[in-house]
């Protein structure tokens, strides 16, 4: 996770800079300190959904969009991911061919597997 974290800051820290703005400014506008958006943008930290997504307002793009440039499955998704595997598995209209055949085109869809996805938090 650490890797990932590290990740997510320098898309921040390159983000912030490509919109010409200070740390100070940043975080102000994001709604953090500027020591905490440090922590953030050199991986020390990885920021909670909610600065994540002032993070993101800050920035103009979607909270999603940060995490799927820093590899990361957005929080929610092994949830979603995990219901349609369920609902495919639980379907008595499919044969086990077809839901095997349809588990792994939906695998191959959303990326990895949901159980070996982490999660940032």
């Amino acid at each position: 996770m650490a890797t990932r974290t590290a990740a997510l800051g320098e898309i921040i820290r390159q983000q912030r800079e490509l919109a010409e703005m200070s740390m100070r400014q940043f975080a102000e506008v994001a709604g953090i300190s500027n020591p905490y958006l440090s922590q953030i943008e050199r991986g020390l930290r990885a920021p909670s959904q909610q600065v994540l997504d002032g993070i993101a307002r800050a920035l103009k793009v979607s909270a999603d969009a940060l995490y799927e440039q820093a590899g990361i499955a957005p929080p929610g998704t092994e949830n979603q991911d995990n219901a349609v595997l369920e609902a495919i598995s639980h379907d008595s209209r499919l044969t086990a061919r077809q839901r095997t055949a349809l588990r792994e085109i939906y695998e191959s869809f959303v990326g990895e597997a949901p159980a070996t996805r982490k999660r940032a938090r």
